[in-house]
């Protein structure tokens, strides 16, 4: 429901705006007499559409739209007039005023201007949920040493357009990193084009990075972005070498591409060729078992991600659970720790979770499958939550190896991929 609040010293005009907005099952309709009234509900309450007359006693509408801009409510105002002049129009939308409805009131002119502005507040909603969204996928938390020179050395890098090979084992947070260098540099306003190289076939990848049939390539959809090369050693030597040759010639247009790739820690595979164009800025993002201090604050973010996701209350670790979750090597990295996490907040029964609700491998007891329905309202919902949990669990197995893992799933390295919960964002 969204909440209507109809500003207007006539009682006619109150009852008559009333009946066409019973038109509309979503708008619900708070009436009131006055601009101070409006302001005094707002105390309680505050509307997503405010409709209000432009004179009226006392404060008349423009005043009142200029204190709601100064009390930064974000609420979308129509202006109600019978007689405004277009000066006034001009100062009502300087002062944030969505639209005018002019008197009397017509039910087709009312209810269209309300929809309308109804739908720039569900997309200025949704914006602010992608970004939200967003920024939770580009943080790099951690207070530990490695996770201070990693932020220092992404901000270094964010601060140039020179291209950056982040060097670390699957699942460390490169994909998180390369995000953060992004959003933090000139091109954050340009779009982020990740290449998953590990998971493009032969015949697949060229077309993929380069285009064909008239489509364009991943390198184009970038001209004004970066493009991310995830596991980039991973494609094959001659498609690396033309890859290389293809940065050659961008180096040299006016609005050069932005390139950030990845690689495992030792480099094995990659081109020479290739890697002296990426690596005029080297980072190296550490294991989680570099640094084991920032265990904790990794899972309390995840968790509460999770509980915004679900929809769910967060759950707590007990001090046990963490210092096991800190004693561990974490082979899978941070995407390990992360898909830990979620099976923790999924299948735990109590909220505060013990050593006992922990995988064997890390002291806790089996749990046992006849348990876990009771989590789930319906089939459908527990179905996928098993396959996220399943995916997860045999990727780190794997060590976040997507072939290996789709080769035991019987799946594609693509398909795989499309079923990985936050994919490789966990740092």
């Amino acid at each position: 429901m969204y909440l209507v609040l109809v500003v207007d010293d006539s009682v006619s005009d109150r009852s008559l705006a009333q009946e066409y907005m019973k038109q509309d099952p979503d708008l619900e309709v708070v009436l009131v007499d006055s601009a101070s009234s409006a302001l005094e509900a707002m105390e309680n309450r505050l509307p997503d559409i405010v409709l209000t007359d432009l004179r009226m006693p006392g404060m008349d509408g423009l005043e009142a739209l200029k204190q709601l801009g100064e009390r930064r409510t974000d609420a979308e105002v129509v202006m109600i007039s019978g007689h405004a002049s277009i000066e006034t129009a001009v100062r009502a939308t300087k002062l944030g005023a969505f639209d005018f409805v002019e008197k009397p009131l017509s039910l087709e002119k009312t209810l269209l201007v309300l929809r309308n502005a109804l739908n720039r507040r569900r997309l200025e909603q949704r914006n602010r949920q992608l970004l939200e969204q967003l920024a939770r996928h580009i943080e790099i938390t951690g207070n530990s040493v490695p996770a201070l020179q990693l932020r220092e050395q992404a901000a270094v890098a964010a601060a140039t357009d020179a291209p950056v090979l982040l060097c670390g084992e699957p699942g460390s947070g490169r994909e998180t990193v390369a995000r953060r260098i992004h959003s933090a540099g000139e091109r954050a306003d340009g779009a982020f084009v990740e290449v998953p190289c590990g998971a493009l076939d032969s015949t697949t990848a060229e077309a993929t990075l380069f285009g064909a049939a008239g489509e364009s390539g991943r390198m184009n959809m970038a001209a004004r972005g970066s493009l991310f090369l995830e596991d980039v050693e991973r494609l094959e030597l001659s498609l690396q070498r033309k890859l290389a040759s293809h940065l050659d010639v961008h180096a040299k247009q006016r609005w050069p591409l932005r390139v950030l790739a990845s690689t495992g820690p030792d480099l094995e595979g990659l081109d020479g060729s290739l890697r002296q164009r990426l690596e005029v800025i080297r980072i190296r993002v550490p294991a989680l078992r570099e640094r084991r201090d920032d265990v904790p604050l990794l899972a309390e973010r995840f968790i509460a991600n999770l509980a915004r996701e679900y929809g769910r209350g967060p759950k707590q670790l007990a001090p046990e659970c963490l210092l096991a979750l800190k004693a561990h090597d974490w082979p899978g990295n941070v995407a390990e720790l992360k898909n830990l996490v979620e099976r923790l907040f999924l299948f735990a029964a109590a909220d505060v979770v013990q050593v006992s609700d922990l995988p064997e491998h890390l002291g806790g007891a089996h749990t046992a499958v006849e348990d876990l329905y009771r989590e789930f309202a319906t089939l459908d919902e527990g179905l996928k939550a098993f396959e996220r949990y399943y995916v997860a669990r045999v990727l780190a197995e794997e060590n976040s190896d997507v072939d290996a893992a789709a080769r035991r799933l019987g799946l594609t390295p693509a398909a795989l991929a499309k079923r990985i919960p936050g994919r490789a964002r966990g740092s």
